[in-house]
């Protein structure tokens, strides 16, 4: 086949930018190794997107957008659904490789859609809060939950580089005197979120005994 004798669709772009996501890595993901893959030259990417950043933005839209619905209970309150929605979303990010550095990068340059950050609103606004107070906590959880997912994908990394971890680094026990898992270290620094959003829910005290139940 002749190079660029077929033009690809936005969407078939994306698919193949995904796939060089998790092959590559960010850093290595360029447009020319992108159009090679493609079968084209790299002046035929700018058909869909202008730059390589909008490019990227539609990728992170569509990691995002390839997380499953949450449908809540009739007697969930919205501290369970928020971390619901959060569990959900590390999950999207954790599958494609440095996919959380992809949609951070992506949200401080204000591209793409905002349905990770919508998301979390959704759940807030199923309390009694103030307005400013579902917008800060939203932005808050989404960059404890871009940061954490950042951080474990970048110790996997160095895991399969084989990169020796400072003795420094070693992580604490807990009271049964094991280490917590990523799962249960994510929980429970989002969990600390909820409670101090909890405080300022306008009707009630918040949800007791909030942290016991989501360890």
């Amino acid at each position: 086949m002749a190079a660029g004798s077929v033009r690809n669709s936005r969407e078939d772009v994306i698919a193949v930018a995904l796939r060089l996501l998790d092959e590559t890595g960010l850093p290595d993901l360029t447009m020319r190794r992108l159009a090679a893959a493609l079968d084209v030259q790299p002046s035929a990417l700018y058909w869909h997107f202008t730059d390589k950043q909008t490019l990227l933005a539609a990728v992170s839209d569509r990691i995002i957008d390839r997380v499953p619905s949450v449908r809540p209970r009739d007697d969930e309150g919205w501290a369970e659904l928020a971390l619901a929605e959060a569990r959900a979303l590390r999950d999207a990010l954790l599958s494609y490789r440095d996919g959380a550095e992809l949609v951070a990068s992506a949200l401080a340059l204000g591209l793409g859609a905002d349905a990770a950050r919508e998301r979390l609103r959704a759940a807030l606004g199923r309390g009694d809060f103030d307005a400013y107070i579902v917008d800060a906590g939203a932005d808050a959880m989404l960059q404890f939950l871009l940061g954490h997912v950042a951080h474990e994908q970048q110790r996997m990394q160095a895991d399969s580089l084989g990169v020796v971890a400072s003795p420094h680094a070693v992580r604490a026990e807990d009271a049964s005197g094991t280490v917590p898992s990523q799962g249960a270290a994510f929980d429970f620094g989002f969990t600390l979120l909820l409670d101090g959003l909890a405080k300022h829910v306008r009707s009630a005290a918040g949800p007791a005994g909030l942290t016991a139940s989501v360890r």
